[in-house]
């Protein structure tokens, strides 16, 4: 096992592009840290800069104490999995597992025995004299873990291993490279744009825009005080909904207003957020999980959380039903949440939202809600918010709004 420490890593290309500014993050022992974010955010350069396939312009990457900076790669100690398989067509899997062993001189015997405990954790035992033309994607990708696990590194390094594999493949392997992470407890850093793949498996996730470090930190952190409306949006399927909204005091209470809903918030919103209190009667970016909103006809309510709106769509996903409804109001804007909303294609994201502002329609919304909802689309909805678990941004800076 080994520590790896990135102190103030830049990457800045010939052309002047800085590819990561100032990047500074601990992963300690046998920790799997997971880097998220949009395409051209980073987190490859970052990954492959700690391997030694990226040159870099400045600050200290460090394994185990040791700066490595002008390390080659086969000298860091470091395992690395990419997207694309690279298994020698012509060796069958037992022998692309070992080859990086029997290049290094490592007697016959040794490799034979590391490859079948590798094959014995990966559950190749039967594949082991198959040739990679014949075996399944998940099988291949396996064997390119298998080829990483038989060196025995300080650290893997994943880049995007799964891009490759169809969606029940994706599903399967995440939790079998979580598994056997956990197993061996090994180091590990991985790179992926899937925030579902990120959340589910690393002990920590770091979250990359525009070569920035954002916030690391756990999944479930991440889910509930995201550090920015970058992060809110990123981080969360479907994403959070957001619109500009006023707080204002009204007989005692606090309430959010946007458009043509208000919702009266609770003692806890103030207490788990005490800076609230200075947006009062001022504009704040509210948001509403998808997830904390519910049919308001499958339980009591009451009417101070409730949003009546018309339902527009009707998603029925099997196990829940996803309603995108219009809510009058202004829209969110910034560039933090176009990055955020269409991660391959900014672009798209921004001609969306100014096609709503053109329409003077508002801002869409989703509710998550459970399977036995009435809902039915052009059809009157009331939707029950759970107010407690708002969230709210700064509009100027964009953070979120916690303590003072």
């Amino acid at each position: 096992m080994a520590e790896i420490t990135l102190e103030n890593l830049t990457k800045v290309y010939p052309d002047g592009t800085e590819a990561v500014t100032s990047l500074d993050l601990e992963v300690g022992d046998g920790e799997f840290v997971v880097f998220v974010g949009p395409s051209g955010c980073g987190k490859t350069t970052a990954l492959r800069m700690v391997a030694g396939l990226e040159a870099i312009t400045s600050g200290t990457v460090k394994i185990e104490g040791e700066v490595v900076n002008d390390l080659p790669p086969k000298d860091r100690d470091i395992a690395m999995v990419f997207q694309n398989y690279a298994l020698y067509p012509h060796m069958n899997a037992g022998d692309n597992m070992g080859f990086a062993l029997k290049i290094r001189g490592v007697p016959r015997r040794e490799i034979e025995s590391r490859v079948r405990e590798a094959a014995t954790i990966l559950g190749l035992t039967d594949a082991l004299k198959k040739k990679p033309r014949t075996l399944s994607g998940g099988q291949r990708q396996r064997v390119a873990m298998g080829r990483a696990i038989v060196r025995q590194p300080q650290a893997f390094l994943m880049d995007e291993p799964l891009s490759n594999l169809d969606a029940k493949l994706r599903v399967e392997m995440r939790a079998e490279i979580a598994r056997i992470q956990r197993d061996l407890n090994v180091t590990t850093v991985y790179v992926t744009h899937d925030q579902t793949e990120a959340m589910t498996m690393g002990d920590r996730v770091a979250v990359m825009r525009n070569g920035v470090l954002q916030q690391v930190e756990v999944p479930q952190v991440l889910y509930e005080r995201p550090r920015n409306l970058f992060v809110a949006e990123f981080i969360g399927s479907p994403a959070m909904n957001v619109v500009m909204a006023d707080l204002v005091r009204s007989g005692g209470d606090m309430w959010v207003h946007f458009g043509n809903q208000r919702l009266r918030l609770e003692p806890s919103n103030l207490e788990t957020r005490p800076a609230l209190a200075r947006f009062e009667g001022r504009r704040v970016v509210l948001g509403i999980r998808p997830e904390d909103m519910e049919d308001a006809a499958l339980g009591e309510t009451n009417e101070n959380r409730r949003m009546s709106v018309v339902c527009d769509i009707r998603e029925d996903m099997g196990s829940e039903v996803y309603v995108h409804f219009n809510v009058p109001g202004d829209p969110v804007t910034s560039s933090e949440l176009v990055e955020a909303l269409v991660t391959d294609a900014p672009e798209d994201a921004e001609a969306r939202l100014a096609a709503e502002r053109a329409r003077g329609t508002g801002v869409s919304f989703v509710a998550r809600l459970d399977r036995v909802t009435g809902a039915r689309e052009r059809q009157p909805l009331e939707i029950d918010v759970d107010v407690a678990r708002l969230h709210f941004f700064d509009p100027d800076t964009g953070l979120g709004v916690y303590d003072e």
